[in-house]
């Protein structure tokens, strides 16, 4: 593959291109390859999306003065309910609450990650997710390169097979190939998950392969048990080194109905976050056998890795866990509700229908400034806030946008969430 450096201009013109070619391919069957949805979506805790404009997102009324970043956070939070994963807060009281949780346990902080509280929350993820070992990281791109450069440099192989849409390729400015010469290698089409007969029929000799779990910029789309367990043999019979990205790994695991250690064993490492779905302030966690992580401690310290202190971002994280893992079964049953919902109008397109996480994407007719304009005047009659931002496809008049049902909608029924959604069409 030849290395392509996008843009985010050019990225969302080609995520859209791709979208449009299967978009609506009729009213009941909501794009089944997995069409592909262009996004400009608020960053915050749960999505690692593309910063919106801040014309997109808080387009004025014609005529009339734009919305100001402030006006629009005021405008966002001043709503009792939203679709869309919004940050846990801003204004300090979250770090309070990690002082003070951290208090009541009697919790100690760490020198430099060495110390009995970041350790235990280490080996607690390393055995639920079923290795031998696991290493606290800042960021989810340092654990996720540092595990592809181990791989790379014990086969001497540095080529990674990547689904199109991995945030490897997308969303981390070339850091495989500037910081560790690896070289990406697309794996089968954007329309879909990856498979093993990508792996399987690949004409370039891969060193390892790295599989996004669910694949978010398909809306939360996953490989059937079958087929995961199919990609498994296939890299292990080629002796293929094989690495999740499993930055949303936590709200895969009720479309399986198996233990995480069930769907991890298999992988040789596994990355998961920490302020997606969790909602901590930030880190990341990678396991993998004990000599892979001894590593892999080295190279956080390469990478500048090794905080002073890790405490205050593994508290955030470690406070929150359970209880964010424990809520996300009814998530997925809620967002099957609502989309179900949403999508018996029919001019409204889910994809994927079913959802599979609570994760999904909806694409509408119209245009981005007349439902920003719409969604700006139903979170102040109705105080719910019904999309972070609406993306212009390359299909003439279709938008769409991303949603993920969450805490944030634990206060309105699902009738009244997808009531509320289904009023953008006004703007139609």
């Amino acid at each position: 593959m030849k290395d392509s450096r996008f843009s985010r201009a050019e990225f969302l013109g080609l995520t859209s291109l791709l979208a449009g070619s299967t978009l609506f391919p009729n009213r009941s069957e909501a794009a089944p390859d997995g069409g592909t949805p262009s996004l400009r979506t608020t960053k915050s805790p749960g999505l690692a999306g593309v910063p919106a404009a801040n014309a997109n997102a808080a387009a004025p009324k014609p005529g009339s003065p734009a919305l100001s970043p402030a006006g629009y956070e005021q405008l966002r939070k001043a709503c009792t309910a939203s679709l869309p994963v919004s940050s846990t807060s801003d204004d300090g009281a979250e770090y309070v609450r990690i002082g003070e949780w951290m208090q009541r346990q009697k919790l100690s902080s760490d020198s430099y990650g060495n110390g009995d509280f970041v350790q235990a929350f280490e080996k607690k993820l390393a055995d639920l997710l079923g290795f031998e070992d696991a290493c606290f990281m800042p960021t989810g791109t340092m654990a996720q390169l540092i595990a592809l450069r181990i791989y790379a440099d014990s086969s001497n192989v540095r080529t990674v097979g990547v689904h199109p849409s991995s945030h490897h390729v997308l969303h981390e400015d070339d850091a495989y190939s500037v910081l560790h010469q690896l070289r990406a290698v697309n794996l089968g089409p954007w329309t879909r998950p990856l498979l093993a007969e990508d792996v399987a029929k690949s004409p370039d000799t891969l060193g390892s392969v790295s599989v996004e779990l669910p694949v978010r910029w398909l809306g939360g789309q996953l490989q059937t048990w079958e087929q995961l367990q199919e990609l498994k043999r296939t890299c292990r019979d080629k002796k293929v080194k094989l690495h999740m990205d499993g930055a949303r790994l936590w709200e895969s695991q009720p479309f399986y109905g198996r233990s995480y250690a069930d769907l991890c064993k298999g992988f040789d490492s596994v990355y998961v976050s920490f302020y997606k779905m969790v909602g901590g302030i930030g880190g990341a966690m990678l396991v993998g056998s004990r000599d892979f992580i001894k590593e892999s401690r080295v190279w956080r310290h390469r990478h500048g890795g090794n905080l002073f202190h890790l405490a205050p971002l593994v508290a955030s994280a470690a406070m929150r866990f359970d209880a964010a893992l424990a809520s996300i079964p009814g998530y997925v049953k809620r967002a099957k509700a609502i989309t179900t919902l949403i999508a018996a109008d029919s001019r409204v397109t889910v994809l994927p229908q079913p959802v599979q996480t609570n994760m999904f994407h909806v694409f509408l007719r119209g245009s981005p400034q007349a439902y920003v304009k719409q969604r700006d005047r139903i979170a102040r009659e109705d105080r719910v806030w019904v999309a972070g931002g609406f993306g212009q496809t390359r299909v003439p008049g279709v938008v769409s946008t991303e949603l993920q049902v969450s805490e944030g909608l634990q206060d309105i029924s699902d009738a009244d969430a997808a009531r509320a959604f289904l009023r953008l069409l006004e703007a139609a």
